[in-house]
């Protein structure tokens, strides 16, 4: 890449003043030579600790992709708690309260613990844009402040048995819809395996473009895994156990041919009633193609060797 194209995809992908300020640039122009080259699928920007070459720390978002910007990933949402609408969830969660905020980690694991909201955000917090695809089609680039959930997994200490995690949302049903009005099980639920749970690229998510995590966005903390679809990405987390079995998640048990366990964002598998092979990137007109793993393929098709992409969907 050339210098000039160099500095207009660094001015594409920081649309916001507020998300990147002069010592996220300074870094980002030294680092530039040495990793847009590397063809991996995410910028990783902390402008607070070192950058390392551990995987966790490779500063790479290569390409002509452009954040959305912060009015559209705050504005269009699947919430389904709070409705089965996308751009009326915002008012509808206006009345999440998220302080106080525990989560609570058991399961199979050494060092059970309950974690304050406080302690989660005291944590180095990263700064990741990621590529964001739904199930349904549509797709965006968010830039996320968070940390890796491998942090959090190391101080729980998960025993040999640990296998799965499974993720359960906050349920509050005098400010949420019930099960019965959204077609779905709530608390909801999902899941990884373990050796999912712990990739670099997993993070649990504390805020967007700079700012705390907004309601409608799975405040006050949020799983995002960049290579799996949206619904996977669980909001507003106040529980983790970790188990020896896959647990019951709850797309999958409302729709297993739909929505299956891994749900791995694939343009090969179409969806039952839709194809997967391109997606409508929010604020674009036209479409444009899936990327297999999201286009994170480089750094998560090895945890997938050996399978049936097309049977384990």
């Amino acid at each position: 890449m050339n210098k000039s194209n160099e500095n207009q995809a660094n001015h594409e992908i920081t649309p916001e003043p507020v998300y990147l300020n002069r010592r996220n640039f300074v870094r980002m122009a030294l680092l530039a030579g040495s990793v847009l080259g590397t063809g991996i699928g995410y910028r990783y920007l902390n402008p607070s600790s070192p950058i390392d070459r551990d995987m966790s720390a490779v500063p790479a978002f290569g390409g002509s992709d452009r954040p959305n910007s912060f009015d559209e990933i705050t504005n269009y949402n699947n919430f389904y708690e709070f409705s089965s609408g996308k751009t009326d969830v915002g008012v509808r969660a206006r009345g999440l309260k998220t302080r106080p905020w525990n989560v609570t980690v058991g399961g199979l694991v050494k060092v059970p613990r309950i974690f304050e909201i406080e302690e989660l955000l005291a944590l180095p917090q990263d700064e990741r844009v990621y590529r964001f695809r739904c199930v349904e089609g549509w797709s965006m680039v968010i830039p996320w402040t968070g940390f890796p959930l491998r942090s959090l997994i190391e101080m729980v200490e998960p025993l040999a048995a640990a296998r799965y995690i499974a993720f359960e949302s906050h349920y509050d049903p005098a400010i949420m819809r019930s099960s019965f009005r959204a077609g779905i099980d709530f608390p909801y639920v999902e899941g990884l395996r373990l050796d999912e749970a712990m990739h670099p690229l997993t993070i649990l998510a504390t805020g967007l473009y700079g700012k705390p995590i907004p309601n409608q966005n799975g405040a006050p903390i949020r799983l995002v895994v960049p290579w799996k679809y949206g619904f996977k990405s669980i909001k507003s987390i106040a529980r983790i156990t970790f188990t020896e079995d896959e647990p019951a998640t709850t797309w999958s048990k409302a729709s297993p041919r739909e929505y299956a366990f891994y749900s791995n964002v694939n343009p090969e598998v179409d969806h039952p009633r839709w194809s997967q092979r391109t997606e409508r990137r929010i604020g674009e007109f036209t479409r444009r193609e899936t990327l297999l793993f999201n286009g994170y393929a480089d750094e998560v098709a090895y945890l997938y060797e050996g399978m049936d992409l097309k049977k384990y969907f």
